[in-house]
């Protein structure tokens, strides 16, 4: 019985990922981070205090919110400075799995900051306060400079958003409160309008189940990654196929296929190869294809004559 890894092949794919990914997504967004939760800070500041003066749910809870994500985009931060980390003999993969850790905290974060907001809508709206007409002026315009904050920063996330749970974490909190602002503005105009002081909590239900449901699928996921789940965007079946398709292979068995962290994924198979002993061209080959393919940057390939572990073959089967 002959078997290999391919440590040469995935140890030069480890390099180039590590250059284009490691280091690159923690190194941009340093500053984003900075920036986002320095204004975020302020804003919750001059909203809580505006929001107290003038007695409106909806701005203070929209200051809750805020704080909340200020917690958030710390974590976000967190996690992509955990990439930074060097693994040791006792973490020998590093700390990248702190991404996918942060990126549920941020979703448990903010279903926890809409559950208090619908509680606190709830009462309110079973005793509408005529205050909120008479300084509706006042919410409308601070909740005015709320959307211009959380846009911008929600804007410094766009570009990271699709390829790294964890940003996108960042970008949907920052996107959420825009959206929370911009629904303060619409009940402070109506309010001050047509006198529906109801509208202020209305909206912050409303908006309130807008974001859970939107958010519902990044906790879904990341709790998905946090087991060992493969990503969502890697189909496992396509990746056994196209294994099966490397020259000589005639089985695949014990194909595991899990995220690192929000932004790698490994990938461990043995592969039997009954007439042939392979050599590095064909890890290479193999390793490259995972790569190009599917993203996965860690790989390690076992080939075998025979196959010795039906356990793991029945378990990896569909």
């Amino acid at each position: 019985m002959t078997s290999a890894h391919s440590h040469q092949g995935a140890h030069h794919h480890h390099g180039h990922d590590h250059s284009h990914g490691h280091s690159h997504a923690p190194a941009n967004f340093n500053r984003a981070f900075a920036i986002g939760i320095t204004l975020n800070l302020v804003f919750v500041a001059v909203e809580a205090f505006y929001g107290w003066r003038v007695n409106s749910l909806a701005l203070l809870a929209d200051a809750g919110h805020n704080l909340s994500d200020v917690a958030g985009l710390v974590l976000a931060w967190g996690g992509a400075l955990a990439l930074k980390l060097r693994p040791n003999h006792r973490h020998t993969y590093g700390w990248k799995r702190a991404t996918i850790l942060a990126a549920f905290a941020n979703a448990l974060l903010l279903l926890v900051a809409m559950g208090g907001l619908a509680w606190e809508a709830v009462g309110r709206l079973l005793s509408a306060d005529a205050a909120v007409q008479a300084q509706a002026g006042t919410i409308m315009a601070v909740a005015g400079v709320g959307i211009v904050v959380n846009t911008a920063t929600a804007l410094l996330f766009m570009r990271g958003r699709a390829h790294d749970l964890n940003i996108r974490g960042a970008f949907l909190h920052m996107a959420a409160d825009a959206l929370v602002s911009a629904g303060v503005v619409l009940a402070g105009a109506l309010a001050l309008w047509q006198g529906w002081v109801w509208l202020d909590p209305v909206v912050s239900l409303l908006i309130a189940l807008v974001i859970v449901l939107g958010t519902w699928g990044l906790l879904t996921q990341s709790l998905h990654l946090l087991f060992d789940g493969v990503p969502d965007n890697i189909d496992p079946q396509a990746v056994r196929a196209h294994l099966l398709a490397l020259a000589g292979i005639t089985q695949v068995h014990d194909l595991h296929i899990w995220a690192m962290g929000t932004s790698q994924v490994a990938l461990t198979a043995h592969l039997v190869m009954p007439e042939a002993c392979p050599d590095d061209a064909f890890y290479r080959t193999a390793t490259e294809m995972l790569h190009e393919r599917f993203d996965i940057a860690h790989v390690t390939l076992q080939v075998v004559r025979r196959p010795f572990s039906p356990s793991c073959v029945e378990v990896a089967s569909p």
